[in-house]
């Protein structure tokens, strides 16, 4: 009998289709939806995006019209929301208050029961107005500040920084939010978008979908890199006695690889050439530490990717320009990953409304390698 093929991590394991997105290997590029990102990244808002991963094609004026007036009706925290949000201590982590957001909303939403077509898309819809508000209030309440409400006359970026700080962005960070946010909103079957797929085959309910996805996006080996990529840098500042931390990124990497840390930021399962979303985020890393007037902050990227490059030939990934992006902003590190739950809300309900479309209850099979059959004395 030949021993079993075991694909630990389903590496390489083909499980179903999507038309949602891929990776284009002759070209290295995201598609959703067979548009590359950076395509969408430089000409689209993330309404558009959203739009287009939920229905298949781009929205004329008038269905973005329609689309923008709906999501604008649902961007306010409700007070039963804002209670439970409040009774949570803000020690913990702020994913555990996106998760617990989730839920409830979930739980109090009038089709709370109804996997139709059209009642998933309005709950798609109601969990990407929401989730802003969610993200922005949990960073305003562990500063000790009060919830700033939405404005109707903002798009959707302009919105989220506008709840988050209290002041209108400026252009420039709107635009650079946008990219992140369009360029963190889909990405196939990762280890999130297929947890949320394997609860919908149960023919759970979305909420219930897209919370047990927020708890995968938790793990600090999927969601929680560009985290990892500030703590990282802080590691280095503090440790260049001398104030040059660009130079002294190299020797910090060589302690770290000799202890065999892991350098987070860094690789994918997906791209052998390279994050293809890379080269787009860094444009807007590049335009926010112009901006913000920190050449140090773009010293230091490019001396740890350097220095990275050189010793393990490994390029960057999303997160490695996206938590820079996002520090210089004004976000608190540990609010990044919501951050990336706000904008993977898109993709994730994708995918939950295609797998109903022609649902197989996933249930894989294993391999016992166990004691043998026994029994009590």
């Amino acid at each position: 009998m030949t021993d079993p093929q075991i694909h630990k991590g389903l590496a390489g394991v083909l499980v179903d289709t999507t038309r949602i997105s891929k990776v284009n290997p002759e070209t290295n590029s995201l598609l959703y939806r067979g548009y590359p990102v950076q395509e969408l990244a430089a000409r689209c808002s993330f309404e558009e995006v959203a739009y287009l991963l939920w229905n298949g094609e781009l929205p004329t004026e008038a269905q973005l019209a329609e689309f923008t007036d709906g999501e604008r009706a649902q961007r306010a925290l409700t007070p039963e929301l804002k209670a439970v949000i409040d009774a949570l201590p803000v020690t913990c982590h702020p994913m555990d208050v996106c998760r617990t957001a989730a839920s409830v909303l979930g739980a109090s939403h009038e089709l709370a029961e109804d996997s139709s077509v059209q009642a998933n898309m309005d709950k798609a819809v109601g969990l990407f107005a929401a989730m802003p508000a969610v993200v922005a209030y949990d960073q305003r309440r562990r500063r000790g500040e009060d919830v700033v409400e939405p404005r109707d006359d903002l798009g959707y970026s302009a919105n989220f920084l506008w709840m988050t700080f209290g002041e209108e962005a400026a252009p420039e960070v709107v635009e650079a939010f946008n990219v992140s946010m369009i360029l963190y909103a889909e990405h196939s079957f990762n280890a999130s978008t297929f947890t949320g797929r394997v609860i919908t085959s149960t023919l759970s309910d979305l909420h219930s979908a897209v919370t047990g996805a927020i708890g995968a996006l938790k793990g600090p080996l999927h969601g929680g890199a560009n985290e990892a990529v500030m703590h990282t840098f802080a590691e280095i500042t503090e440790s260049a006695a001398d104030g040059d931390v660009a130079a002294h990124a190299a020797a910090w990497l060589d302690e770290a690889l000799a202890e065999k840390k892991k350098i987070m930021g860094f690789g994918h399962r997906v791209y052998k050439n390279g994050d293809s979303r890379v080269p787009t985020m860094k444009a807007s890393l590049d335009n926010m530490v112009k901006y913000y007037d920190r050449p140090d902050m773009g010293e230091l990227y490019t001396a740890l990717e350097t220095a990275m490059g050189e010793r393990k030939n490994i390029l960057p990934n999303l997160d490695y320009p996206a938590g820079p992006v996002y520090h210089l902003m004004g976000f608190d590190t540990p609010t990044f990953t919501p951050l990336f739950v706000a904008a993977r809300i898109t993709g994730w309900t994708a995918h939950i409304m295609e797998q109903l479309e022609a649902n197989s209850l996933i249930r894989p099979l294993s391999e016992y390698n166990g004691a043998e059959e026994r029994h009590l004395p």
